[in-house]
């Protein structure tokens, strides 16, 4: 499988209801949609060390996360996600399944249908494949994407947009900076897409010259080259670490040099305002983009987005799943 044959027109993301039954992409959904997630994901929220909200209301659902990228936040909190609904899980290692012998993707997918698999939660480098693969499901199935390439990490920007409603209450007057390789992340492009549906007051880009996206990207959104200038003010910090899995060699910036022109320092977070708070997706890369005392500090809410990230899940897999399981109650 290639770009050219997996690049074509996204998949219809809602149902003829507006039900929400693939999610691929933040791009273009309602406004209202994406509060009523957030909303739902609120009611998981528990404090650390009580009980994990559970219920049974994917009992008789079986959910493939089919990852072809190394991740911990993501398909933990996936897997995690559909065990507290009461959900079959089947996890699959795309290098120690049959694609790595060959096995097209579409047959992969047609054999889990076989399965009866309801749910595909899928991570691929390469762009257009969960697309691709919600074009060519069973009308039944749902396709999640948990990261797709460059281009988008739906549920990263929900429990991004999450946290930022729970600490600040509010988007319509928030200044918002995204710091980094904003070129190569499908974290910040989600991120945009969610800020921008909810109404976000300011949204400003701050990277270097190389890792800025292309000027038709990120619409409306002010770009700045020095962290200082790009933080002064703002009252959100969302740090990114650099894609060199995306990078061609040379074209990787320095650690060190990086850190000192735009690394996060406590004595720079004092440009924000006193209030803001800091976020990093994960992986962090310590003494890159971000120093550790402000990673551990007073002002970091970086662990509040992996407990969002499970909440977050959550909803969203009670939200694909309700026509099928509706469906199920009327049989």
């Amino acid at each position: 499988m290639t770009a050219q044959n997996t690049n074509s027109a996204m998949p219809q993301q809602l149902d003829a209801e507006g039900r929400l039954r693939h999610l691929i992409t933040l791009e273009g959904l309602p406004r209202a949609l994406i509060e009523r997630l957030l909303n739902r994901a609120q009611q998981f929220i528990r404090p650390l060390g009580a009980p994990p909200p559970r219920s049974s209301a994917l009992a008789g659902v079986t959910v493939a996360n089919l990852f072809g990228e190394a991740s911990t936040r993501t398909r933990g909190s996936f897997e995690l996600a559909a065990r507290r609904l009461g959900a079959d899980i089947i996890n699959l290692e795309v290098h120690l399944s049959s694609r790595s012998k060959g096995e097209t993707i579409l047959d992969t997918v047609y054999t889990l249908q076989s399965m009866h698999i309801d749910v595909l939660v899928m991570r691929e480098a390469e762009s257009g494949v969960p697309g691709y693969v919600a074009r060519h499901v069973a009308p039944h199935v749902s396709v999640l994407s948990a990261g797709e390439s460059h281009l988008s990490h739906p549920t990263q920007g929900l429990l991004d947009a999450l946290t930022i409603r729970q600490c600040k209450g509010g988007f319509q007057k928030l200044a918002v900076a995204i710091v980094g390789d904003i070129a190569h992340s499908r974290v910040a492009r989600s991120a945009f897409h969610a800020l921008q549906a909810l109404g976000i007051g300011a949204l400003r880009l701050v990277a270097p010259p190389g890792l800025m996206p292309a000027p038709e990207e990120f619409p409306a959104c002010e770009r700045v080259h020095s962290l200082e200038q790009g933080i002064r003010g703002v009252d959100v910090i969302m740090m990114l670490r650099i894609q060199k899995e995306r990078i061609s060699g040379p074209a990787v910036p320095d650690g060190a040099s990086y850190f000192r022109e735009f690394g996060l320092t406590r004595e720079r977070l004092r440009y924000a305002k006193p209030e803001a708070i800091v976020m990093h997706p994960g992986p962090m890369n310590r003494g890159v983009e971000i120093d550790s005392e402000v990673a551990d500090g007073p002002q970091s809410v970086i662990q509040r987005q992996v407990t969002n990230g499970v909440a977050v899940r959550m909803a969203v897999l009670e939200a694909v799943t309700e026509g099928l399981r509706r469906d199920w109650n009327r049989a």
